[in-house]
């Protein structure tokens, strides 16, 4: 298959909202969706290949690390997690490890990701790092008095907006934002503020790994909307009048993942189509050749740069 349109798995966290099912048109038997895990093959949460009622790990399994591409080879696991995500309620304060710690301690990766802002509510803002450098002692103390948010690097934020989070960053997802998120594939966080709302905290492995250091955004990626070590992120954008097409090709390299952040329209590759709408995900595999999006779109289109496996 030169395509693979995906169905995810989605998490009812008590901050999530219901715009994912309501307007993205994710199914899910649940109430809410506070994410959707819409390219996945974490055991926590695996997406599913449309069509073929199997997950998309198993479909990896079944045809071969080569689907991956070669910026893969060495990895013991798939390398990435795409998600949306709702917050109709202020997420926890929290902080991803590095790999090195995340492995010795939790046995999976760590977490690098970013944010990109799909949508925000007057006034929304996003939360990472510090607003200035702070001791210890310090974060130590404001964590015991709930003082913490003061010392936060606050992020007004608007559509389109990019957000790069480093492991070892401090950061929160304020309430009335909505965002894609593309991370290492791992589920580990520290918790070190929730409102108040009696979930678990992880202070001493947060303290571990935080960095205390003033927070600094990431330089410009261009021409991608972001490229690190373990992904690369581009944005396409038609407006079906002037611009009605966009073309690539997928080669051994890397599998491309292609979220639908808005739009109407049609995907195709190696004699295969798929209509899409907003919400809709696929999966290209390495090697799938070339591929068209036409219509009217908004999309993000992931992929593994060769340093991954160097960095593992």
């Amino acid at each position: 298959m030169a395509i693979l349109k995906l169905k995810p798995a989605c998490k009812d966290y008590i901050w999530g909202g219901r715009r994912l099912i309501e307007e993205y048109g994710i199914r899910t038997e649940k109430t809410r969706a506070a994410e959707a895990w819409v390219l996945s093959a974490h055991p926590d949460g695996e997406s599913k290949v449309i069509g073929e009622d199997i997950t998309l790990s198993e479909y990896i399994k079944r045809g071969g690390k080569k689907i991956l591409g070669t910026n893969c080879e060495g990895l013991k696991e798939f390398p990435l997690l795409v998600k949306l995500i709702d917050a109709r309620e202020n997420l926890s304060v929290q902080v991803h490890p590095t790999n090195e710690y995340a492995l010795a301690n939790e046995n999976q990766m760590g977490k690098v990701e970013m944010w990109y802002v799909i949508d925000a509510e007057e006034d929304a803002r996003l939360y990472c790092g510090f607003n200035r450098k702070v001791t210890r002692e310090e974060f130590i103390n404001r964590i015991e008095n709930n003082t913490l948010m003061e010392i936060l690097n606050a992020i007004k934020v608007k559509r389109g907006d990019i957000i790069y989070v480093p492991a070892g960053t401090v950061h929160a997802i304020g309430k009335g934002v909505l965002v894609a998120e593309i991370q290492q594939n791992s589920n580990v966080s520290y918790r070190i503020y929730d409102y108040g709302r009696n979930r678990p905290l992880h202070i001493d492995k947060a303290l571990d790994v935080t960095n205390l250091e003033r927070f600094k955004n990431r330089d410009e990626s261009y021409p991608h909307v972001v490229a690190c070590e373990y992904f690369v992120v581009d944005r396409i954008n038609l407006d079906g009048k002037i611009l009605t097409e966009a073309r690539g090709t997928v080669d051994e390299k890397s599998f491309m993942g292609v979220l639908i952040l808005d739009g109407l329209g049609t995907i195709s590759g190696g004699g295969e189509s798929f209509s899409y709408r907003k919400g809709d995900t696929f999966f290209l595999p390495a090697d799938s050749g070339e591929w068209t999006i036409d219509g009217n779109c908004d999309a993000l289109l992931v992929t593994v740069p060769e340093s991954h496996g160097k960095n593992i």
